[in-house]
């Protein structure tokens, strides 16, 4: 059994907050009606040889099956594929092991069956007493409310497990499918969640997508990933198509379709160099070993000549070859790398979903889940609700946003989460006098007079919101995107100082299209050796020239040559315009799973100024996948220290939004990340100690809201901007929060979860709640409110830059930010 996941005591919610309108509002939880009322019997479970889950679950459904009337006494034990069995009922042994055999289940073709030894051993009986007093706020969690949570996980996901492909916390389907290029299906599937709330468990269901391996025919299949139509068409490919074939095919289970039908499946090692007419082996016959070929070796015994014998085969274990016309890809097998542009594009468009349609396929998600006929439910007594929960709600208003004085309209209250930049100048323009273009492409991509088009509608569009565009007329240059880019653009560089006397501000780069590696690369040298800002625009907008487009590019422009955009009304933030006060945001950028030789990269970002327009950053690597910031102290002296140069004041009070940790991390990272701030304040004077609260920002949850009411919704069908949710579906008596920021553009908007774990502010919850919501407001590179607070987000990107700045990167995981 796993090693209990640390306790620790955080801040306690204040009274609900009472500001805004009030409203209600649907969520995807589902209320546990009848919590059981007995013991749950925890069991260990160990299963030799190590196998992976899927398989683990097909062990433990044999063993159910052959000893549910004798050893089990009728129990109907749940299993969570790994390591724990919980029960309803007490089994009538402490300790017994099993010897289970899978039928089907082979190494390969013509091998012997499999052999699993299953030992059961009783852990410890869960008292649900306790969890139902934790609920309702009479007791502190404990690892006995944890574990109980956690049988309660098990037993809603054992039954969907048996009968569906089961990916984490979801179970997939193929109805509905739909084809991905290149040989993959995108699927759609159900995530069920078991979680506690104020006085009540309740279940959250939600809708997963994901890609998998187009099941059938393996020809078909590998013509699709090569981008041929027939299979001859494969026959003429070279050996680098075919190794790239091969790493797609690497680790694929496939059925046999010639004999054994029933067989489990065989993972693909390898593609053969040579075809199955070329291929040869040793065939015993009276004679003797006689070499025969694997074409000739099919016709013979099977009878069946193949249809295409000129084909590879594919290597099963270390020596079985298979022609790759006798294999069927088994279904329900989940792609597990990154995908293309164009397959990310058509998954997009699959897993996107309105509002509705997201509501109506989680209600079908629940009749699939069908609580109501669950034998396993009903053997632990357990009952889940079929209605989607409603919870109380308030839509906070939206903060007073000011512009330059000389705008139209300076000062305005932004309504449904956005706004245009007709009539306003940006706050604080910056002067552009010294800067060049680069166009990765040739003129027939992008014409000078094109190019000259569009810088010329650019400085209007500055001009007009506020900056000082001295020199109109930039110097422009073409390169070969797939040149040397470091070269090119530091050439560039030198050139547009030269032309204008004084070392570039700023570089505009056009680029060909949405690839990430030229990107990063930009980034790279533009940050770590020219030293100077970039500014990266798409070829395709560039040619139209739009002016929503032009006002954008011109926001970050603005900001990355020192300027501000916008600011708050008059007291709209009184906590940080009161006293000093520093707002921090951290975030922690981690190499893509399994991969061991790169670091993670922790970046750490504070505001500069009363207004909050001004950031400062600094950046670490460390050990990877380490959630905590190893060196924070560190860097949190050094952004006070720029505070302190930057306005003359120590802060009395520190904000610090944390991005990007689990709620199991919540301990961990209250013990480490706080000391480190508080320490890192020691080091500058003895006696300072600012008033510190440290709030986590979770982005990657499964909460959702729905309007009940058409006009509580946004023109996408989402609930409003400033919809906050502090009752019903939260922590029993933690503090934290739902917030929807954002006004909804495509699907169905996810809320940021706020949890509060360090307040020696003592914020109650209105004013924390405000504060994050009219911040999610000064997020310079849009006009719109954005989803999470701006010093979060920031960090992220931070974080995501930082990955650019070594050469020869691996950019596959990430996308660009401009």
């Amino acid at each position: 059994m796993s090693a209990p996941i640390k306790l620790t005591e955080l801040v306690k919610r204040p009274n609900p907050g009472q500001a805004g309108r009030a409203i209600q509002v649907r969520t995807n939880f589902f209320e546990v009606k009848t919590l059981p009322d007995i013991n749950i019997y925890h069991y260990d479970v160990t299963i030799t040889p190590d196998v992976p889950p899927p398989v683990n679950r097909r062990i433990f459904d044999q063993f159910v099956l052959l000893n549910s009337k004798s050893d089990l006494a009728d129990a109907l034990p749940v299993f969570d594929g790994r390591k724990n069995l919980f029960s309803a009922k007490q089994l009538p042994f402490d300790s017994r092991t099993f010897e289970i055999t899978l039928p089907g289940e082979r190494a390969s073709p013509g091998k012997a069956v499999k052999s699993f030894r299953l030992k059961v051993k009783k852990a410890a009986s869960i008292n649900l007493e306790e969890l139902a007093r934790f609920l309702k706020g009479k007791a502190a969690m404990s690892n006995n409310c944890l574990t109980a949570i956690m049988a309660l996980d098990v037993l809603i996901h054992h039954k969907p497990a048996m009968l569906y492909t089961v990916i984490a916390r979801s179970f997939f389907t193929p109805e509905g499918k739909v084809m991905l290029p290149g040989g993959l299906e995108a699927w759609r599937g159900y995530f069920q969640s078991m979680r506690p709330g104020v006085g009540r468990m309740l279940v959250n269901i939600d809708i997963s997508s994901t890609a998998f391996f187009q099941s059938g025919s393996l020809i078909e299949l590998v013509c699709k990933r090569a981008g041929v139509r027939e299979p001859e068409g494969l026959i003429r490919l070279q050996d680098g198509a075919w190794r790239k074939i091969e790493k797609f095919l690497k680790g694929l289970r496939v059925k046999v379709m010639h004999r054994d039908a029933s067989t489990r499946g065989f993972k693909i090692a390898k593609i053969s160099d040579k075809s199955a007419a070329e291929i040869t082996f040793n065939q015993e016959t009276e004679a003797g070993p006689q070499p025969i070929t694997v074409a000739a070796y099919f016709k013979e015994v099977y009878r069946t000549p193949l249809r295409y014998p000129k084909l590879r085969c594919v290597t099963i274990g270390r020596d079985m070859i298979l022609p790759m016309e006798v294999c069927s890809v088994i279904e329900g097998q989940r792609y597990p790398k990154k995908l293309d542009e164009i397959q990310t594009a058509e998954m997009i468009r699959f897993a996107t979903l309105r509002p509705i349609d997201r509501e109506n396929s989680i209600k079908n998600g629940l009749r699939v889940l069908d609580f109501g006929h669950n034998e396993f439910h009903k053997s632990f007594g357990l009952t889940v609700s079929n209605e989607m929960g409603a919870v109380n709600a308030r839509v906070l208003p939206a903060p007073t946003i000011t512009y330059h004085p000389s705008s139209r309209d300076a000062k305005f209250l932004p309504r449904e989460g956005s706004w245009n930049l007709i009539g306003k100048k940006v706050l604080s323009g910056a002067t552009l006098d010294s800067w060049g273009v680069v166009v990765f492409g040739t003129e027939r991509d992008f014409s000078l007079s094109q190019a000259q088009h569009f810088i010329r509608e650019l400085a209007i569009t500055c001009s007009d919101t506020g900056m000082k565009i001295i020199n109109k007329n930039p110097r422009i240059a073409y390169g070969n995107p797939h040149g040397d880019v470091e070269t090119f653009l530091n050439q560039n560089w030198m050139a547009a100082g030269k032309a204008a006397n004084k070392a570039p501000q700023l570089l505009l780069v056009v680029l060909p299209n949405t690839g990430v590696p030229l990107y990063a690369e930009i980034k790279r040298v533009t940050d770590t050796v020219l030293g100077v800002a970039s500014q990266c625009v798409q070829v395709a907008h560039a040619r139209q020239a739009k002016k929503p487009y032009l006002a954008n590019v011109c926001l970050k422009m603005n900001v990355k040559l020192g300027g501000i955009n916008s600011a708050f009304g008059a007291n709209m933030a009184p906590f940080i315009t009161d006293k000093p006060t520093i707002i921090f945001g951290a975030d922690v950028n981690h190499p893509a799973p399994g991969d061991t030789t790169r670091s993670s990269i922790a970046a750490v970002v504070a505001s500069m100024d009363i207004k909050t327009a001004k950031y400062a950053t600094s950046i670490r690597t460390q050990e990877a996948r380490l959630e905590t910031i190893a060196n924070l102290e560190t860097m949190v002296v050094e952004l006070l220290k720029a505070f302190y140069a930057s306005t003359k004041n120590r802060p009395e009070r520190i904000l610090f939004y944390r991005d990007g940790v689990s709620e199991g991390q919540f301990a961990q990272v209250l013990q480490d990340e706080v000391a480190a701030i508080r320490s890192a304040c020691k080091k500058l004077h003895a006696t300072y100690a600012p008033k510190i609260t440290f709030v986590v920002v979770q982005k990657r949850h499964h909460a959702r809201f729905f309007p009940m009411h058409r006009d509580q919704a946004d023109r996408s069908g989402n609930c409003q901007p400033g919809t906050v949710v502090d009752t019903g579906i939260v922590h029993p008596f933690e503090f934290d929060f739902y917030l929807q920021s954002h006004a909804g553009l495509l699907g169905t908007s996810r809320p940021a979860h706020y949890n509060v774990l360090c307040d020696e502010n003592r914020f109650t919850s209105d004013s924390l709640q405000e504060l994050t919501y009219r911040l999610c407001f000064l997020y310079a590179r849009s006009t719109r409110s954005v989803s999470m607070v701006p010093a979060a987000y920031y960090a992220h990107l931070v974080a995501q830059r930082a990955r650019f700045h070594t050469k020869g990167e691996n950019w596959s995981e990430t996308t660009p930010s401009e």
